[in-house]
């Protein structure tokens, strides 16, 4: 089905609602706003720019995509993380880029078994769930792991509260597949005419993708981060509470 212009501007009328709720209630709606405008030009731009990558068949090309939407991921990743920004980005990046790049290749080149292995068709919708995924789960880390560390907390219960909060998106996702709502992509294929059982399996291959991918990154980037949050003397209190 294709939707018509006119029907899609239909959609703007409850975000329209939302936002006479914030001034309603003199609340910003300027992030907002700003978030709605670059959701749309990045769509359409991104839109145009599959067409063409569609029709490539060049394999750097397809690769530069990928390490420029992991590069994105690990900026957009740290956006609400007021210090250590610098030195923390090396690690979201490469966190990433090795789980969610080993992940993705798992399931290009053994789960798909896509031929070639950098088909944009594929990979690129793929990398996008999830490099998007795990930027999300490294944001909430992060920024719990600072609150947890301003709040007293030594690093490894920080670590540990920070990375449960941080999975609880995913876990929820995991419980409410099927019942409470049937996720994009097999929402997609559904509607496109797939049989429902072969979505189904589709839908399976990209939770696990997802929920392994972004957990692993999350694991990596409080591993790493250690060094930026953890001075010599938190390390020694550490010591001195495994010896107690």
């Amino acid at each position: 089905m294709q939707i018509p212009l006119f029907n899609l501007a239909l959609t703007a009328i409850p975000v329209v609602l939302l936002l006479a709720v914030y001034a309603y209630w003199r609340m910003p709606i300027q992030t907002s706003l700003y978030a709605l405008l670059r959701m749309l030009f990045q769509l359409l731009l991104i839109g145009y720019l599959l067409v063409f990558l569609f029709a490539s068949d060049n394999v750097w090309l397809i690769v530069i995509i990928l390490l420029l939407m992991i590069l994105l991921s690990s900026h957009i990743a740290l956006r609400t993380i007021p210090h250590h920004r610098a030195a923390l980005f090396r690690y979201a990046f490469l966190s990433i880029g090795l789980a969610g790049g080993s992940v993705l290749a798992l399931v290009v080149v053994g789960v798909l078994q896509a031929s070639p292995w950098y088909d944009p068709r594929v990979i690129v919708p793929l990398g996008g769930m999830i490099f998007a995924n795990a930027l999300t789960n490294i944001s909430l880390a992060a920024e719990r792991l600072e609150n947890e560390l301003a709040h007293g907390a030594d690093f490894v219960s920080a670590r540990n509260a920070a990375f449960n909060a941080a999975m609880i998106p995913i876990v929820n996702s995991l419980f409410a597949v099927g019942l409470v709502a049937l996720p994009g992509m097999m929402t997609g294929q559904i509607l496109s005419g797939i049989s429902p059982l072969v979505a189904v399996r589709y839908q399976i291959m990209v939770m696990l993708m997802v929920f392994a991918s972004s957990g692993l990154a999350t694991a990596l980037f409080l591993g790493w981060s250690r060094g930026v949050f953890c001075t010599p003397d938190c390390h020694s209190q550490e010591q001195i509470k495994d010896q107690d």
